[in-house]
């Protein structure tokens, strides 16, 4: 798509996105204090199918008001469906972030929720939770559907999930440049925003031309690594140079520190990552055993 086009489409995403918010208030700051990045910009430009549209928010306030609007809609959802476990809104000094049960996911439709989070049989039913979740997702984030538009059908510690291919990330928050020191690979960093419009950055549409990964430094390079099995899959390339700039800034931090691993693995395979965390944790909350470490893991994948 040109530049052009990518502005009418992400315009319209953005206005029917705010005007389908009942609070004037929160509506208000979503109107100005949005910004649409990531991947969905990458597969305009290359003429792919667009997976979801993800909103970040340039101040605390805003993210703090969409938080609490969306989580306060999702556990009247789920309430009038029997499902009684809640889910908060926690605001710390330097982020907000959605304090769910042990399991760490929420569906609007999750019968189960409960059940798989004490489940002793951690493995099969945190599979298919897992997959039953992935379904139910796709089946809400549809463009052509009689339910309303973007509705909540899914939670994770750092971001909401609505339909019609909304997500909105509550991890970080700032002006554009603040959010992609955040983000690891160059070809996700263009950007619009409702008084900037479309911003095409040159690196990134190098990146885009070439289908290759340019790694540019992340606060997650575990999750960097993981991401590249995805790239891999759709055609991308990428060298042993950017790979080492990766291992190079993993090198940099104790993974044998439950902490350190556990925010290391945020929005990796949810459910089968806090299992794993919970069972290191069991066995000692504040180191994590390398042996005991592998164990789990050929276990569970």
């Amino acid at each position: 798509m040109k530049r052009k086009t990518i502005n009418t489409v992400l315009a319209k995403v953005h206005k029917d996105w705010v005007d389908s918010i009942a609070s004037p208030k929160v509506s208000d700051l979503a109107r100005k204090n949005t910004i649409i990045t990531g991947g969905c910009i990458a597969s305009m430009l290359l003429r792919e199918k667009v997976n979801d549209y993800d909103i970040y928010f340039t101040n605390k306030e805003t993210v703090e008001a969409v938080a609490n609007y969306y989580v306060d809609l999702f556990n009247s959802i789920r309430k009038s469906k029997g499902i009684k476990t809640p889910i908060k809104v926690v605001v710390e000094e330097d982020r907000v972030t959605i304090k769910i049960k042990s399991a760490g996911v929420a569906g609007q439709n999750d019968p189960n929720y409960d059940y798989f989070e004490m489940s002793p049989n951690g493995d099969q039913q945190g599979e298919e939770y897992l997959n039953q979740l992935q379904r139910m997702t796709e089946q809400l984030k549809t463009d052509n559907d009689d339910k309303p538009k973007y509705q909540p059908v899914f939670m994770s510690t750092n971001a909401i999930t609505l339909s019609h291919k909304v997500q909105l990330v509550l991890r970080f928050y700032g002006e554009p440049d603040a959010i992609h020191e955040n983000y690891d690979y160059v070809h996700c960093t263009n950007y619009w925003t409702p008084t900037t419009k479309t911003v095409l950055r040159p690196d990134a549409l190098e990146a885009l031309l070439a289908k290759e990964l340019r790694y540019v430094g992340s606060k997650y390079p575990l999750c960097s690594i993981f991401r590249v099995r995805k790239f891999i899959r759709r055609g991308w390339s990428i060298n042993a140079g950017q790979m080492l700039k990766m291992a190079m800034q993993l090198n940099d931090l104790d993974l044998t520190n439950i902490e350190v691993l556990e925010d290391q693995l945020t929005g990796v395979d949810v459910a089968y990552f806090i299992d794993v965390i919970q069972r290191l944790r069991a066995k000692d909350p504040a180191k994590v055993d390398s042996a005991y470490l592998v164990e789990i893991i050929d276990k569970m994948f």
